[in-house]
């Protein structure tokens, strides 16, 4: 299931002009070593879908490279160790999506004073210069789905003197974090809502989003008219918050990285929306970036970061209006798997089954 769905979306991605190269014109590397270390297990996305996309890559790459796969499980000083392993073991290229990464820089020059490139991943690395970063462009995503929420509070005439919303922010250990917390920020602060409270979520954990937004249904009850959450676990534990305080009707929650999860939560209209980032693209780009610095080339650069190459992608906001079209007839989504059990109605209404 896995490959088709990365077979679907790299098609999706090359019909979209999202991620076009021409590998045949890329220096030519064998026998060499990579490290991928991600961060963390609160995001089931590293393992179904980052390691799988950078993998597939490689192997039409380099197919007699080795790419050493590790997950810090949020543990910034076992990533640390982690990283010294890699290039123990010879890694000439680490990808690293950080856990702290303010703590990550020590390991970027640590690494660039042994010879070995650092690829910042998904999150950048702001005090120190990597030799590339790839991702989503995170600040546009905190900013999409402040909007998208925004407008559809005003599409359905709901005043600003009804209440106003809460803002759940991801890892205040992660850059990434922070430029999503400032895209939300640009979204609303001039939106005419309230912002009630907000909340810096440790390691992205939903439970730690769910028992702060408990706090805040206790102290602001009907006057949340909207939750805006960095990702779809801290949007799920709104969620979980909201029933569990017996809201009803929910107010919208945005997240973000479309999940199997969020895109049931859409489909039963528990959640407004989430935004569709196959991270597969990011980890397709990484592996081209890791050859190309492993063959002695300078990749394209289409923006700078905290002086940093980088590329950066778009993402796309989803809800209950363009799910279907989104993430299902593009097939980066599989009917077999999220429409069952208590979501199979929704998603005969919805058309995505008949």
């Amino acid at each position: 299931m896995k490959t088709n769905r990365w077979s679907a979306v790299l098609a999706t991605a090359l019909g979209a002009g999202m991620l076009v190269y021409a590998s045949a014109g890329m220096a030519q590397v064998e026998n060499e070593t990579i490290g991928f270390l991600m961060p963390d297990q609160s995001s089931t996305r590293y393992e179904e879908h980052d390691h799988p996309g950078f993998l597939a890559e490689m192997q039409k790459l380099c197919e007699s490279c080795k790419v050493i796969y590790l997950n810090a499980d949020a543990d910034a000083t076992k990533q640390q160790q982690q990283f010294n392993s890699v290039i123990a073991q010879g890694a000439k290229v680490v990808v690293l999506d950080a856990v702290d990464t303010a703590a990550a820089a020590s390991l970027v020059k640590q690494a660039q004073g042994q010879g070995v490139k650092v690829i910042a991943y998904d999150r950048p690395i702001p005090d120190a210069v990597a030799d590339f970063y790839v991702s989503f462009d995170n600040e546009a995503i905190g900013k999409s789905i402040a909007d998208s929420l925004i407008e559809h509070l005003k599409a359905e005439n709901v005043s600003p003197e009804a209440g106003g919303l809460l803002q759940i922010n991801g890892s205040p250990t992660d850059a990434a974090a922070g430029l999503i917390k400032k895209g939300i920020h640009l979204g609303i602060d001039d939106s005419g809502y309230e912002l009630l409270a907000e909340y810096d979520t440790p390691d992205w954990q939903p439970s730690r989003a769910q028992q702060w937004a408990s706090g805040q249904i206790t102290r602001f009850g009907d006057k949340i008219i909207g939750i805006v959450a960095a990702n779809d676990g801290t949007g799920g534990g709104a969620i979980a918050a909201l029933k569990a305080a017996g809201v009803d009707p929910l107010p919208p929650v945005t997240g973000n990285d479309a999940t199997i999860a969020a895109l049931q939560l859409i489909i039963a209209g528990d959640q407004y929306n989430t935004i569709n980032k196959p991270s597969e693209i990011v980890a397709a780009e990484a592996a081209r970036v890791a050859i190309q610095l492993l063959g002695g080339e300078t990749p394209t650069a289409e923006t700078t970061l905290y002086n940093t190459p980088s590329k950066l992608f778009v993402p796309a906001v989803v809800t209950r209006e363009n799910i279907k079209k989104e993430m299902f007839d593009s097939g980066v989504a599989s009917a077999e798997t999220i429409c069952v059990d208590r979501y199979v109605e929704g998603c005969k209404e919805l058309g995505i089954i008949q």
